[in-house]
């Protein structure tokens, strides 16, 4: 079949499309024919050797993909023919890989491979940054960073499903616009120049002085101070990542003044120890997936052949929204 293979860790360009066999599902895997994989940030790091996990060398990325099932154990729910997600964790940018039932789940009709397979890495982490750490209500306020990438759109388009209000943060015009259409009420710029005012100040325009209830971060970076002074009281910080590459700080005196919360969000973390937790979410998420509710917003799609060129737009953030690679 045909992958992509990391065989040196000098970053996106180094990856190649190579033959290689066949993974052979064990009795308790879902064995699943890949229409579509979607690409992540850890994929990325990977390609530098940067993330915690570190296969031997060569290995196929890939941690989540869409498809048809070709074998399934007689007891997992599944069976040859259902259209399928899944997080297999490894080995997605491939033709075949195999998953464990626990990790996939049923893909509804109306959405395509290219959506379903968007949905693992980002949606998943969104809803357990907003529902689960975030404790988020309808009628709350959301402010999101890094609006137009893969965590950031999904987060977006959750929050508005769950009936919040929602300001995107994003860098350009164009992200704007993708930034609205997942659902952001208003989207800003970063800002920060004497031609544009910095995200703060047109947040608390935005919000009449009151600030956000919640603010979802994966990009980190210089703009940590600005978010927590865009917390109304009571308001949380979402911490998912650090795309921009730092880790900031922070001065713990100003969440006691504010009565505000930094917390973490670790949706890896979290269901490696409790795995059954992947279950209750896509039970939770099925229905507004399934109704048009929730309805992934792809970005950008590239051929398998073109791994390298995908992984490199969003290694420069040339890319916009949830990158996936079509494999059939």
């Amino acid at each position: 079949m045909r992958a992509v293979q990391i065989s040196t860790l000098d970053g996106p360009g180094a990856v190649t499309v190579v033959d290689v066999d066949e993974p052979e599902a064990s009795a308790e895997q879902v064995l699943i024919d890949v229409h579509a994989a979607g690409v992540t940030f850890p994929d990325l790091l990977q390609t530098r050797g940067l993330y915690q996990i570190k296969p031997p060398l060569p290995f196929v990325p890939g941690t989540e993909v869409a498809g048809v099932v070709r074998t399934a154990p007689a007891d997992s729910g599944f069976a040859a023919g259902d259209r399928v997600v899944a997080f297999p964790g490894l080995g997605g940018f491939a033709e075949t890989v195999a998953a464990h039932p626990v990790a996939t789940f049923p893909l509804p009709d109306r959405l395509s491979f290219e959506q379903g397979a968007g949905i693992p890495m980002n949606v998943l982490t969104a809803h357990f940054a907003l529902v689960h750490r975030g404790g988020l209500r309808a009628g709350d306020t959301v402010l999101v960073h890094g609006a137009a990438g893969g965590v950031g759109s999904a987060s977006v388009q959750l929050a508005h499903a769950l009936g919040a209000k929602v300001i995107a943060v994003v860098s350009t015009e164009q992200k704007a616009e993708f930034a609205r259409r997942a659902g952001a009420d208003e989207a800003v710029l970063v800002g920060g120049s004497d031609d544009v005012p910095g995200f703060k100040d047109m947040v608390k325009q935005l919000t009449g002085g009151r600030g956000v209830d919640l603010v979802v971060d994966p990009v980190g970076g210089d703009r940590f101070t600005d978010s927590l002074r865009c917390l109304a009281p009571e308001g949380k910080l979402l911490v998912i990542g650090f795309t921009a590459g730092e880790i900031p700080t922070v001065k713990v005196n100003r969440l006691l003044l504010g009565n505000i919360s930094v917390v973490g969000v670790a949706w890896g973390e979290y269901w490696m120890r409790r795995p059954a937790y992947l279950q209750e979410q896509w039970a939770d998420l099925l229905p507004p997936l399934a109704d048009g509710k929730l309805d992934p917003l792809i970005g950008e799609v590239h051929p398998l052949g073109q791994a390298s060129a995908a992984l490199d737009n969003m290694d420069t953030r040339r890319g916009i929204g949830k990158i996936v690679l079509q494999v059939r």
